[in-house]
């Protein structure tokens, strides 16, 4: 006899094959989350070290700067005792100048002229003085001229005055002590 296979096998086909469809729905949407899972691990994993390396990086120029403002600090002591020592140095070298310059000012006054008062400004010096004649005033600035310590005397200022029974002339005076260069000290 013949076979007659009643049974609906198309239902039972399509729903195999949404079975099977299903399933590899499941297995395709299983996979899926498993990926975008790792995926998460791995940006995330990368963003933490990075935020490492970041922090790293932060505390090394803090550190940095820490030691260039330590330095900075340094240069500037330095050079403050640079500038001291300079200053120190020029002092010493100043001393025996003074002396010389004070005995030069005693071996150039000539008879007749007494100093009221020396000033010194900068590399100069401001001197008043009372002479007994406008000759006396001129020797003393030709002598101040031709000595060693002192060059370009400078009236500025001569005033007759009367007083104990003889006249007198006040003056002010301005020169400026001698610095030898190197050309031509060599």
């Amino acid at each position: 006899m013949a076979r007659i296979n009643l049974r609906p096998w198309r239902e039972e086909r399509r729903a195999e094959k949404q079975r099977e469809f299903l399933t590899a729905l499941a297995g395709v949407a299983i996979a899926g989350l498993l990926f975008v899972f790792l995926q998460d691990r791995l940006v995330t994993s990368a963003i933490e070290n990075q935020q490492a390396r970041n922090s790293y990086l932060t505390g090394e120029i803090a550190s940095l700067e820490r030691k260039i403002k330590e330095i900075d600090g340094l240069k500037a002591k330095r050079d403050q005792l640079i500038e001291r020592m300079r200053v120190i140095q020029e002092l010493q070298g100043n001393r025996p100048v003074i002396v010389h310059m004070f005995d030069e000012m005693v071996r150039s006054l000539p008879d007749g002229i007494h100093y009221q008062s020396l000033v010194r400004k900068g590399e100069g010096l401001a001197i008043k003085g009372r002479a007994e004649s406008n000759n006396r005033i001129s020797s003393l600035m030709r002598r101040l001229d031709g000595s060693e310590w002192f060059t370009d005397p400078n009236l500025t200022a001569v005033k007759a005055t009367k007083g104990d029974d003889n006249k007198a002339n006040d003056f002010d005076l301005t020169v400026k002590r001698y610095i030898a260069t190197e050309d031509q000290e060599g």
